[in-house]
């Protein structure tokens, strides 16, 4: 969407604050011994409390609140009965909708003792994303925002996954600009435009470079041993900085 508003901005900004609070929220409950069904229904309760609802339910059906990946699970991970263990990378993805305005972050978190491996693919997703927002500018180019990711993983010997990418987002939850890459692409020659919503969200790996559906037809995941951490903001492109939507207040 873009903005035409300030009622377009001040809708967008009420469910991007809903969102945030919620993924910090269930950020916060991460222990070992938890449930990801547990995790999810504490983020759903918060989100009915304030009046939102699950975008993933209510745009694909989705069977969960929010996308719970642990482990070497990049995205799109089912809420069920798997256990929480100490030493476990967790990806949160929350999105959902309020007044026909959407809203969508996500974020990895280590659950206590943090390998160096979990902590550095942490590290470098969070600095993706801070570079790929400084490159989103009004009049730039798309790929500028995979360039400044790519260039990020390969700085720090880690890899991009290909197959998974960033979207515009603000009255649906995935629509124009589709499919954003996080990484170079130089023959999209499609043009930022000032006003416009997207997402960026950085999927950096420790060897991957691309996951693939583990046959629920939903989580997507990487080879054993090989993990990926992503970090995502709603923001409106402007001809500075973006604004970013998807902020606690």
């Amino acid at each position: 969407m873009s903005i035409n508003s300030e009622k377009d901005l001040e809708s967008l900004r009420r469910i991007g604050n809903i969102v945030a609070r919620c993924l910090a929220y269930m950020h916060s409950k991460l222990e070992p011994g938890i449930t990801t069904f547990e995790l999810d229904q504490l983020g759903g309760e918060l989100l009915t409390l304030h009046g939102a609802v699950s975008a993933p339910k209510l745009t694909y059906n989705f069977p969960g609140y929010t996308c719970i990946s642990v482990n070497e699970e990049a995205a799109h991970g089912i809420p069920g009965p798997k256990i929480l263990k100490a030493g476990d990378l967790v990806n949160i993805d929350v999105s959902a909708e309020l007044d026909g305005y959407f809203a969508d972050t996500g974020g990895s978190a280590i659950i206590p003792p943090r390998s160096a491996l979990h902590m550095q693919i942490c590290d470098v997703a969070k600095k993706a994303l801070e570079n790929a927002m400084l490159a989103a500018r009004a009049g730039a180019k798309i790929n500028q925002i995979g360039r400044a990711i790519e260039s990020e993983a390969k700085r720090n010997g880690l890899t991009v996954i290909r197959n998974l990418g960033s979207h515009g987002v603000g009255r649906a939850l995935h629509e124009e600009p589709q499919f954003i890459p996080g990484y170079y692409d130089k023959k999209d020659r499609r043009l930022l435009k000032e006003n416009q919503v997207i997402t960026i969200e950085p999927f950096i790996s420790s060897g991957a470079h691309e996951v693939y559906d583990t046959g629920d037809g939903w989580t997507l995941t990487t080879n054993p041993g090989i993990f990926t951490a992503q970090y995502e903001h709603t923001m409106v492109i402007t001809k500075g900085k973006p604004l970013i939507m998807t902020l606690v207040s």
